[in-house]
C-alpha cells in the first residue's frame, strides 16, 4: 500500500535520479544499458503494440532476465516513458532563429513531422496523453514549437492557444490516421484497395447509402488519386486554415 501511494505521487521517470544517471548505483548488469533497453522497447512496441508490451516480453527480446531491467527502472511505466521520449528524438527540428526562415513554413514542417511520428508509432498517442512529456527530446520539440509560433507576432496570451490549435489538430489527425493504417494492415489489402471496398460496401448498405450520396460531391471535389493523396490534401488544407487563423489574429492585434 505504501509503495503504491509513493508511486502515484511520483509524476515522471525524468524526475528520478536514476533516470538522469541511467540506472541505480552499484554494479551494472552485463551487456545492458538504458539506451539499449529503450531502443528494444520502441522496436517491440512498433512490432507488437502497446497492449502486448510487458517487462517479461522485453527481457526475452533482450535475452536477459526481467529482474535485470529493474536496475534501470521501477516499473513498466518507466520504460514506456523512456520509449516515448526516444520516439520524439526522431523528429527533425528546424532552427527557429535561422535568418530568413519563414515561421509558417517551419510550423508546417513541424506539424508534418509530428503527424508522421504518430502514424509510424501508433502506440505513441495514448502515451503522450498519459505522461508529462518532460524528457529531453519532448522538451526540445516543445521549445522549438514555442519559439516558431512566437515569431508569428501573436500577443503573448495567444501563443499557447495557437500551439494547442495546431498541434492538438495534428495529434488527432495523426492518431486517427495511425489507427486507419493499422486496420488496413490487418486486412492484407493496400490502402487504396481497402478504401474502394469500404466505400462500395457503405454505398450499398441502406443504412449508410444516403449519407454517402449526400457527400459524393465533396469526395469528388476533395481530389487525389490515392488514399495517401487524399489524406495529404485534407491535412494540408486544414493546416493552412489554422495558419490563416493565426495570421488573422496577428492582424487584429
Amino acid at each position: 500500500m505504501v509503495k503504491d501511494a509513493a508511486r502515484s505521487a511520483r509524476s515522471s521517470v525524468w524526475l528520478e535520479e536514476k533516470a538522469r544517471r541511467g540506472g541505480r548505483s552499484g554494479s551494472q548488469p552485463s551487456g545492458l544499458d538504458r539506451d539499449r533497453i529503450t531502443e528494444a522497447s520502441v522496436r517491440l512496441l512498433d512490432a507488437e503494440g502497446l497492449a502486448k508490451f510487458s517487462m517479461r516480453r522485453l527481457a526475452a527480446e533482450l535475452n536477459v532476465t526481467a529482474m535485470s531491467l529493474y536496475w534501470y527502472v521501477d516499473t513498466k511505466d518507466d520504460l514506456l516513458e523512456l520509449a516515448l521520449d526516444a520516439a520524439f528524438g526522431e523528429l527533425r527540428l528546424p532552427d527557429p532563429e535561422a535568418a530568413g526562415e519563414d515561421w509558417r513554413e517551419q510550423l508546417r514542417g513541424l506539424a508534418a513531422e509530428y503527424r508522421a511520428l504518430l502514424v509510424s508509432h501508433p502506440w505513441l498517442s495514448p502515451l503522450a496523453g498519459r505522461y508529462l512529456n518532460i524528457g529531453p527530446n519532448s522538451l526540445a520539440f516543445s521549445r522549438v514549437v514555442q519559439r516558431v509560433v512566437r515569431r508569428a507576432g501573436l500577443p503573448a496570451h495567444g501563443v499557447m492557444g495557437a500551439i494547442s490549435a495546431v498541434f492538438q489538430f495534428v495529434y488527432g489527425y495523426g492518431t486517427i490516421e495511425g489507427h486507419f493504417s493499422a486496420r488496413i494492415a490487418d486486412t492484407g489489402l493496400s490502402p487504396d484497395e481497402y478504401y474502394e471496398q469500404a466505400m462500395a460496401m457503405v454505398a450499398e448498405a441502406p443504412e449508410t447509402a444516403e449519407a454517402v450520396e449526400e457527400s459524393r460531391d465533396l469526395i469528388t471535389a476533395r481530389g487525389g488519386d490515392t488514399v495517401a493523396e487524399m489524406l495529404d490534401r485534407d491535412f494540408t488544407f486544414a493546416l493552412d486554415l489554422l495558419i490563416a487563423g493565426i495570421e488573422a489574429m496577428v492582424e487584429r492585434g
